[in-house]
């Protein structure tokens, strides 16, 4: 049988899709898609019958050459010894795991300043996990979910014999592992992952590409009554000193952590026949996988100086970088990306969902919503929506409420609260395309995409807040997109991705309104 179907897997929040694809020219042949609990934390059995329903709606997986598997990042997925998952994954949108970061950063911050270090111990301790990993912990993150796990749960943080993340759990099952019997090998060593998905751990460093687990010690010391105080903090970029917690040391030094392959590298077992490829001569490559965000990236195609502005539940900008950034700030994400470059990271809690509230507010549908904040002016009369419905990471803002200033008897019309949602919705992704900026990060296009982008409203003022013109691909599973291109990529054995066709629906194009950006920066402080 020819080796041309390539199969890319998102195994997202809330669903996983698989799309079969033709691996030379990226078009979709047959596509599946299966439905997740909703909730912070989950059963990762969930995610694995998600995936055997989706792989059957799409047809089935045995004409199917190669496969990799893009997923939500930062989930925890303990296993232990016997490969048997220890608790339910806590989820990227599990925000238990505040007062964790909070205290990892105070951890890195209290040894005394060096140089020009900040003599804040927060803001001291947010710059040398930025420089030791690439990003600050926030409670969206894995080393974070950890030390949660450490502090109230220390029996099943003992128990941990291997940590992975969504998308490495499902590939490792795909490759036919899992809980082995009394006695039996659970292969745990076959684990792996990419460096997009391990950037977003707080326990990988991909400028070096070296686990930090002397950083895995520090979250696990609660479970041992342990404790780390570090005295002194040269460089970040080098390992602390563990030696007053020896039992969570000797456990972060045993703990198996997914091999982290390159791009297109495949992993050493095909998949499991009986999952996919058994009709294919030599059976199913398996991808490295990666992280949702750099796995759309790598599906739109993006270049360096491309910024993907994605509209979901959540808000994220995205760009792509030849050399790692950093925000010592800890406001920018430093993540990588699929191809070898860097992936500079926004994510607003508040996204898409801030439409919904204004069309609950006014009583109206999209389009209705639409229409009213068209019927307004730049500015919205002078009305200034601050979106932090749900609290706000971008900037970190998480008991923060959503606030409308600028309210008169005049201005107080259905036309001009409208405009208000959505110039709100657009002004908060404009904070991050700044920061993005701020950091040297070229953004000489930006693409439109997620639910969010589907809004006539969204589409047509984009470009007036956010400065600059708008190019809107069309509406796609581009995680799914991304993973079978780097299925592709990897069946092929080049040097770079194949060349897929990236549809462009338009560019939307508009007179820049910097006045009401500059009353929106004024109106959060």
């Amino acid at each position: 049988m020819a080796r041309n179907l390539v199969a890319g897997v998102d195994t997202s929040t809330q669903s996983t899709k698989v799309r079969v694809t033709d691996a030379a020219t990226g078009t979709t042949v047959r596509f599946g898609q299966a439905k997740h609990p909703d909730g912070t934390t989950v059963a990762p059995a969930a995610w694995w019958q998600a995936f055997r329903e989706a792989a059957e709606q799409a047809g089935g997986l045995a004409d199917v050459a190669a496969l990799a598997v893009g997923g939500q990042q930062h989930g925890m997925v303990l296993l232990d010894a016997t490969g048997a998952v220890i608790r339910d994954a806590m989820l990227w949108n599990d925000t238990s795991s505040a007062p964790q970061a909070a205290a990892l950063i105070e951890a890195l911050g209290a040894a005394p300043a060096v140089g020009d270090e900040p003599q804040d111990v927060v803001a001291r301790g947010k710059q040398r996990w930025v420089r030791a990993v690439g990003s600050s912990p926030v409670a969206s993150y894995t080393l974070t979910k950890v030390a949660w796990v450490a502090e109230h749960e220390p029996e099943h943080a003992r128990a941990i014999a291997a940590i992975c993340l969504p998308h490495d759990w499902l590939s490792w099952r795909i490759a036919g592992h899992g809980p082995a019997s009394e006695g039996g090998d659970a292969r745990l060593d076959a684990l792996f992952t990419d460096r997009s998905d391990a950037s977003g751990t707080s326990y990988y460093d991909a400028a070096s590409g070296r686990y930090r687990r002397d950083l895995l010690a520090l979250a696990l010391a609660p479970a041992f009554g342990e404790r780390v105080e570090i005295a002194a903090m040269a460089d970040p970029t080098q390992p602390i000193d563990t030696s007053a917690a020896p039992q969570a040391t000797a456990l972060a030094e045993r703990l198996v952590l997914p091999t982290v392959l390159g791009p297109s590298q495949a992993a050493a077992d095909t998949a499991d026949p009986a999952i996919a490829g058994g009709e294919v001569d030599g059976g199913c490559l398996l991808g490295p996988g990666g992280g949702d965000n750099a796995m759309a990236s790598l599906g739109l195609g993006m270049q360096v100086g491309d910024v993907s502005v994605s509209l979901g539940t959540s808000g994220v900008a995205a760009a792509i970088a030849e050399n790692p950034v950093y925000d010592l700030t800890g406001a920018i994400s430093g993540f990588a990306d699929c191809t070898g470059h860097y992936l500079p990271l926004a994510c607003t809690i508040n996204g898409s969902r801030i439409l919904d509230a204004g069309r609950h507010a006014l009583g109206v549908d999209y389009d209705e919503l639409a229409e009213l904040a068209f019927a307004a002016e730049p500015g919205a009369g002078g009305i200034t929506l601050v979106p932090y419905f749900d609290g706000e990471r971008t900037p970190n803002r998480p008991d923060a409420t959503a606030s409308l200033t600028g309210l008169t008897l005049a201005n107080t019309t259905r036309e001009n609260l409208a405009r208000a949602f959505v110039e709100g919705l657009l002004c908060s992704q404009r904070d991050c395309l700044e920061l993005i900026r701020a950091l040297g990060a070229r953004v000489d296009r930006v693409l439109l995409i997620g639910g969010g982008a589907k809004s006539e409203a969204v589409r047509r003022l984009a470009p007036a807040i956010l400065g600059m013109d708008v190019t809107r691909p069309a509406t796609d599973e581009y995680v799914a997109i991304g993973a079978a291109r780097q299925a592709a990529w990897v069946l092929s054995g080049a040097a770079e991705p194949p060349a897929w066709q990236l549809t462009i629906e338009g560019v939307e194009t508009g007179e820049p309104t910097p006045e009401v950006y500059r009353a929106y920066a004024k109106a959060r402080g």
